[in-house]
């Protein structure tokens, strides 16, 4: 065994110390650092890239790999001198953009562990892997008050589970029409129509992965001032279409976290043939809130649905599930047939379920935090999420500065400048701000735009007093 190696795991137990106090000072001092530092704040994030050692990002990026390790101890102190100082304090509570959530205390023991154990849960072959899954899934399913007749799957996220999903329409198409894509390739079904009023971007991506190609995919026209669709129109578009077809509904939109009416176009499919997909990826958490379950009321009569675990769940990068009424159609699109694994059968290994062969256990983080903190855990921080939306859209369109561009429903907030909302003045304010609070950037109705959403355990309502005491300071700096 390599010297350095050895020496390592003679070592283990204090090097794990080392780790841990060092990861407990990173903690401790979220609050203090910039949320993001300034250099790396960019359009593209990578200012300061090309600077040499002690000047900036990296301190040197590209060094060479060299002959001989530092262990792990050598690892831990390069690491904190050259990275650690331009990561952002994404785990802290105003980091407001995407829709990030952090990590439970409990998600991130669960996390420590799944590397601890190491499990490919893929195969049912060794271990307690796959079921532990099973178990968090009906968690989930629980949680999201699903039926037992939609099976779900881990994934890493909500691209993965809408390209999943969508698979299984895709092979759900070929069904109807009597070939199979996944044997004659989504050829086989000729002109295929996915028809969304403001589907998400990933939805373009997994057209495109499948070989249904982003053209199939036709934007039904939405309510007036809103992202929700417009049911009547859907009802058109579908009437308009040759054959069976897909409709991605959306609980839940990433600009103003507008929400279809999830009942009423389920209720179409008495008069047409459609699998209906809904992209709940952040949105399904507002069944945690009474005041707010109306939103995703006729979740559970989607054919297949995303929710994305590392927003709201707060579990560490990455995780999602993927749910489906069709785990059969699933095993037809993704069965992994080779003499190491085991059979298909009736209840698929997970390897028959997904792209991936290897399956970190994603589930383990989450069954961690379901059971330490239950569902009523869970909904205080949904609810708290909320009331610091509510309360920053209250601040922000109290300023003369700012202008709300629509109402804050859940737990974003879609704000722009009042006067000259450019790009470029834009860009300057969240640049100006980033050390306090980061945002992103968007278009809502044709108007350059920026969007702060909620979503960690730790925010309060003093991250929501600082964040925007930060913005307005940026505001009047603009001139």
């Amino acid at each position: 065994m390599d010297h350095r190696l050895a020496t390592d795991l003679r070592r283990l137990p204090e090097l794990l110390g080392l780790t841990l106090r060092y990861a407990q000072s990173v903690l401790d001092g979220l609050d203090e650092r910039p949320v993001v530092p300034s250099r790396a704040v960019g359009a593209g994030g990578g200012e300061g890239l090309d600077e040499g050692p002690g000047e900036g990002l990296g301190q040197g990026l590209g060094q060479g790999l060299g002959e001989e390790g530092g262990g792990v101890e050598g690892a831990l102190a390069e690491f904190g001198a050259r990275w650690a100082p331009w990561l952002s304090a994404s785990a802290g509570g105003r980091y407001l953009g995407f829709v990030t959530g952090g990590a439970t205390p409990a998600a991130l023991a669960g996390d420590w562990l799944t590397s601890v154990f190491d499990q490919n849960s893929n195969s049912g072959l060794d271990g307690a892997g796959q079921a532990l899954e099973r178990e968090t899934v009906g968690l989930l399913r629980e949680l999201f008050g699903l039926g037992p007749e939609h099976s779900g799957t881990f994934v890493s996220g909500a691209t993965l589970s809408n390209t999943v999903g969508l698979a299984i329409a895709r092979e759900w198409l070929g069904e109807r029409l009597g070939v199979s894509p996944a044997e004659d390739g989504a050829g086989a079904l000729g002109t295929v129509r996915v028809l969304s009023g403001a589907p998400h971007s990933s939805i373009g991506k997994a057209l495109s992965v499948l070989g249904l190609g982003r053209n199939a995919l036709v934007t039904v026209p939405t309510l007036p001032g809103r992202e929700a669709v417009d049911p009547v129109a859907l009802d058109r578009a579908l009437a308009d279409t040759p054959g069976p077809a897909v409709v991605v509904a959306n609980a839940g939109t990433v600009n103003t976290v507008d929400f279809d009416d999830l009942t009423a176009i389920a209720g179409l499919k008495r008069r047409h043939d459609f699998w209906l997909h809904t992209d709940a990826a952040f949105g399904a958490f507002a069944g945690l809130s009474p005041e707010h379950a109306h939103l995703v009321a006729g979740l559970g009569l989607a054919d297949s649905v995303c929710v994305d675990l590392h927003k709201w769940l707060n579990v560490p990068y990455d995780s999602a599930v993927q749910f489906t009424r069709r785990q059969d159609l699933q095993a037809r699109v993704f069965s992994n047939a080779a003499a190491y694994l085991g059979p298909l059968g009736p209840d698929p290994d997970l390897v028959h379920l997904t792209p991936e062969n290897s399956h970190r256990l994603r589930a383990l983080a989450a069954w961690f935090t379901l059971r330490a903190y239950g569902r009523q855990g869970h909904r205080e921080i949904v609810e708290r999420d909320i009331d610091c939306a509510r309360r920053l859209g209250d601040e922000l369109a109290a300023d003369p500065a700012f202008r709300l561009l629509a109402p804050v429903r859940l737990n974003v907030v879609c704000f722009t400048l009042a006067d000259r909302p450019t790009p470029e003045r834009l860009a300057a304010l969240r640049e100006a701000a980033a050390g306090e609070v980061f945002v992103t950037p968007t278009v809502f109705g044709g108007t350059a735009a920026l969007r702060a959403a909620f979503s960690n355990w730790r925010t309060t309502h003093t991250d929501v007093g600082r964040a925007a005491q930060a913005l307005r300071t940026a505001a009047k700096g603009l001139g």
